[in-house]
């Protein structure tokens, strides 16, 4: 709990009864690895903070499975769409490793944020956070080589090299494990 409110303190301040009420809302959750933390087809009705552990979003495309995002220690993480619009998601979470996550129901970060103007403030820049890492990866995967993507990876996100299998990275890159093997060999 002490990691979840140091990483919303580096976003932005919050008072004492505002933290005393978001840590009355959330709720520790512990998987262990290869389990679903999400499946296509559901409502994903939770943003969770993760405290150690690693996790990826996947979609199945014509019988195969697309990385589109690592979460890590620090991270929040979720169905993004299914979580604000209520509907089945398309994708599915997985753990890549044991994992410990503090969860939030949308309906208490909704009264949270009614009730506390920082909390609201908070999760506005959390969201916009996201929004520009999700912009990022597009322009990526339509305007960038291969061999750039992959450098970007290596200079911006090293620890994903280090946690992910390479199937996995591969996959994330918009590119197949043979592309990958021959862009990992120039560096």
């Amino acid at each position: 709990m002490k990691q979840l409110l140091e990483q919303l303190t580096n976003i932005h301040h919050i008072g004492e009864e505002a933290s005393n009420a978001l840590q009355a809302a959330v709720t520790q959750v512990v998987l262990p690895k290869n389990e679903m933390l999400i499946t296509e087809g559901r409502v994903c009705r939770h943003l969770y903070f993760v405290e150690a552990g690693s996790l990826r979003g996947y979609y199945n495309l014509e019988g195969k499975e697309v990385t589109h995002w690592f979460g890590f220690e620090n991270d929040f993480v979720t169905s993004f769409h299914s979580f604000i619009t209520g509907q089945p998601t398309v994708e599915n979470i997985q753990l890549m490793e044991g994992a410990v996550l503090w969860g939030i129901s949308k309906e208490a970060l909704s009264a949270l944020m009614d009730e506390h103007r920082e909390l609201e403030r908070l999760v506005r820049i959390a969201y916009e956070k996201y929004y520009i890492r999700l912009e990022e990866r597009f322009v990526n995967a339509h305007f960038k080589t291969a061999a750039e993507r992959y450098e970007q990876l290596l200079n911006d996100a090293p620890h994903i090299l280090e946690k992910a299998p390479l199937g996995y990275i591969a996959s994330y890159l918009g590119i197949s494990q043979e592309t990958l093997s021959r862009v990992r060999s120039r560096f």
